[in-house]
């Protein structure tokens, strides 16, 4: 039995998914998945990974991060499956991550954006890397944005909206730090955390118009982030105050809001027009050709996992996790999701870099995104090494 077992493997390697497939975020799963697929095929038909071809075992989590790490657990001890492309947001991504600590297969998180689960160290394992987008980053660029905006329009009283877990906390957190470091004079007045995937936004709405800010900040995301403005226009809370949404220019949120304001400032998710590349607009349209829609952030990051771990394999010319792990530490290859043409696997934390990041100005209909304002990659660079310094993350 064992040895039909390994002359299966031999030509055939399994990869396990757990993403959420179910749910009012169902859309990250199948999104995440149709992306995987679609490049999968591509490897696929150039030979494989190391000659062996992919087999995809893809898992519903439900949303449930207990759930998440059972799948996880079952996908390699009796699945069979080498390795794991994590699709799960941070709140399953983190569970995930403790079952690889524990089983020690190569962990490929392509969805969760929580700073810390790369950046500090106590979190890292050499096993895990992180390749997709993350909350410092957009952090960074995110409240230089807003500086810059705040001061046009002399924006100094905010407010914040963000889910009440990880990701919300920490990436709110930093998006006001560096809203300040940008814009001394601005002031929090309140903050409101709704509960993640939380279907009525009354309570928060209500607490945001009582203490009238000129601005809000929100890190809300997928239906969240479109149910919260559609709940917002009933109350005319855009006519108050100017909404910074990071997470709103996606097509699942931006076609999903019933009538878009126009002037919301967000964060790029995934756009086929940023960036503003043949690349980038062939990527979009063979996916939209394949599956009848655009795809999403989750759709991109998920591409971007599978392009960078053939090339890991190919450098490698193996499968063996270790040395997938050594190869992915430093990689750094062509993509259409980058303005420079490349995306870096960066070594020292093992996370994703110089990914195209930048935000834009909402309009109700194609491109919905006007006006893209690209970060810059060295000043993300700069202040980031700051911002794990205070954190405790690097000597020195």
């Amino acid at each position: 039995m064992l040895l039909g077992r390994q002359r299966h493997q031999a030509k055939t390697i399994k990869i396990g998914m757990p993403t959420i497939l179910s749910g009012r975020v169902a859309q990250l799963g199948t999104s995440s998945r149709n992306a995987v697929m679609l490049e999968v095929e591509k490897v696929n038909a150039a030979g494989g990974l190391a000659g062996r071809q992919i087999e995809m075992v893809v898992r519903d989590s439900k949303g449930q991060p207990q759930e998440a790490a059972r799948v996880a657990r079952e996908l390699i001890n009796s699945d069979g499956c080498e390795l794991l492309i994590d699709g799960e947001a941070s709140s399953g991504g983190f569970a995930v991550h403790e079952v690889a600590r524990d089983l020690g297969f190569l962990c490929l998180h392509s969805n969760s954006e929580t700073s810390a689960l790369t950046a500090d160290p106590k979190l890292r394992i050499p096993n895990a890397f992180r390749l997709c987008r993350q909350g410092i980053h957009d952090s960074i660029v995110g409240g230089s944005h807003a500086a810059a905006v705040s001061k046009a329009k002399k924006l100094k009283r905010w407010a914040t909206c963000s889910p009440d877990y990880a990701y919300g906390r920490d990436t709110t957190a930093e998006f006001i730090l560096y809203l300040k470091h940008f814009a001394p004079d601005v002031e929090v007045v309140a903050e409101s955390w709704p509960k993640l995937f939380q279907p009525d936004y009354t309570e928060s709405l209500t607490k945001l118009l009582q203490a009238r800010p000129q601005a809000l900040y929100s890190a809300l995301w997928g239906g969240d982030i479109s149910a919260f403005i559609d709940q917002a226009n009933i109350y005319a809370l855009f006519s108050q105050m100017d909404l910074f949404a990071v997470n709103l220019a996606d097509y699942t949120a931006l076609t999903a809001v019933k009538n878009l304001p126009k002037g919301i400032q967000s964060g790029n998710r995934y756009l086929k027009t940023f960036p503003a590349t043949p690349q980038n607009a062939a990527w979009a349209e063979a996916y939209m050709a394949r599956y009848k829609e655009y795809p999403t952030n989750w759709a991109w990051q998920n591409a971007a996992t599978v392009n960078l771990l053939a090339a890991a394999a190919k450098k490698a010319n193996a499968t063996d996790g270790a040395k997938l792990a050594e190869a992915l530490r430093g990689l750094t290859i062509e993509s259409p999701f980058s303005e420079t043409g490349t995306i870096t696997v960066r070594a020292e934390d093992q996370t994703l870099v110089d990914y195209a990041i930048g935000w834009g100005t909402t309009i109700p209909a194609m491109p919905f995104v006007v006006d893209m304002r690209a970060g810059s990659w060295p000043q993300i660079f700069e202040l980031e090494a700051e911002w794990k310094k205070s954190k405790g993350y690097v000597a020195g």
